[in-house]
């Protein structure tokens, strides 16, 4: 019985994804920074104070483990925690200023590589390879 569709989007997908964050991980071990470190400080740069959960869920990233990384990162003055007056389960974590001059630095330095990885495709792929990915992950999420 001859398959419908092999798997080759699903290899290149996940072999362009690999190689897209091992390209990040290691820019950003100069930075003496995990990629997992990289992406909790990204989301607090973007969107401001975010409870552990909100980072957790912009990183897809278990509860658990995001304890252990925000304990890393508090430990090297890059974020703070704080109580949420309005719900006392939740805690808030902000940029230190440390972490914010860090993210200052560092985002240049991300967005020109994102950039470039992209920069072969004309806009009009650029929007073709957008929209058939939200495709597929709708289509994953139902």
């Amino acid at each position: 019985m001859e398959r419908k569709c092999s798997n080759e989007p699903f290899l290149l997908l996940m072999h362009t994804a690999r190689a897209i964050q091992e390209s990040i991980r290691d820019e950003m071990l100069k930075n003496n920074l995990s990629l997992t470190d990289f992406s909790v400080l990204e989301v607090l740069f973007h969107k401001g104070m975010q409870t552990i959960q909100q980072i957790g869920k912009s990183i897809l990233i278990s509860s658990g483990s995001m304890t252990y990384v925000i304990d890393k990162l508090e430990q090297k003055g890059l974020l703070r925690r704080s109580a949420c007056p309005d719900d006392r389960r939740a805690i808030h974590v902000t940029l230190t200023d440390t972490g914010n001059d860090l993210m200052k630095k560092v985002m240049p330095e991300h967005e020109t590589f994102v950039d470039s990885v992209f920069d072969s495709l004309d806009e009009n792929e650029r929007n073709t390879l957008v929209n058939l990915l939200r495709k597929v992950k709708e289509k994953v999420e139902k």
